[in-house]
């Protein structure tokens, strides 16, 4: 039996999000979706609302929000190049603000917190299949550089937390969701 815990995931109105809010709605812990709408349904929650151990907050992760929390899902982010290069300020500003303001919330609550990243940080690889060591090969000033740099960047933050201030991260790179 797994002990009781309060979860926020950031992006949970979106396809990963609402399916992971659902999977530990399950499981038993109060879960906190919170979401912009920028490219989410509420649809995809809609059906958790009624759940006492479920909490649905319109958000941006850009702006700082006080919750406590024992765990975070960061998967805040336009996924699609569609949406993503729509706002390519606000996608960066998505992945790098939200990161901050999501690892500062780990931190003050010590908190176990994953970001979801992506195949992206890759790039246009020269190598194939892509070690986890492999850095690379990405342009930094392309029409995706903003989702692809945005992602690298929360990464480095992410690492950089957990040496300066031992932060229990963990990072997922996603491929072809």
């Amino acid at each position: 039996m797994t002990t009781k815990k309060r979860i926020l995931v950031t992006g949970g109105a979106g396809f990963l999000g609402s399916h992971l809010c659902e999977r530990l709605v399950a499981d038993g812990h109060d879960v906190i979706c919170l979401d912009n709408f920028f490219t989410s349904q509420k649809a995809n929650v809609v059906h958790l609302l009624d759940l006492p151990n479920f909490e649905l907050i319109r958000h941006d992760v850009t702006m700082p929000i006080w919750l406590e929390v024992d765990q975070i899902y960061n998967l805040a982010c336009p996924a699609a190049p569609g949406h993503y290069q729509f706002n390519p300020i606000k996608t960066m500003k998505t992945s790098v603000v939200g990161a901050i303001n999501m690892l500062g919330m780990a931190r003050r609550c010590r908190a176990r917190i994953l970001q979801a990243s992506t195949s992206e940080v890759y790039g246009d690889p020269e190598v194939h299949p892509q070690p986890e060591s492999y850095r690379g090969c990405v342009n930094p000033i392309g029409p995706r550089a903003c989702y692809d740099e945005g992602k690298r960047a929360a990464e480095t933050l992410f690492m950089d937390y957990h040496r300066m201030n031992k932060i229990d991260i963990r990072i997922v790179r996603i491929f072809n969701t």
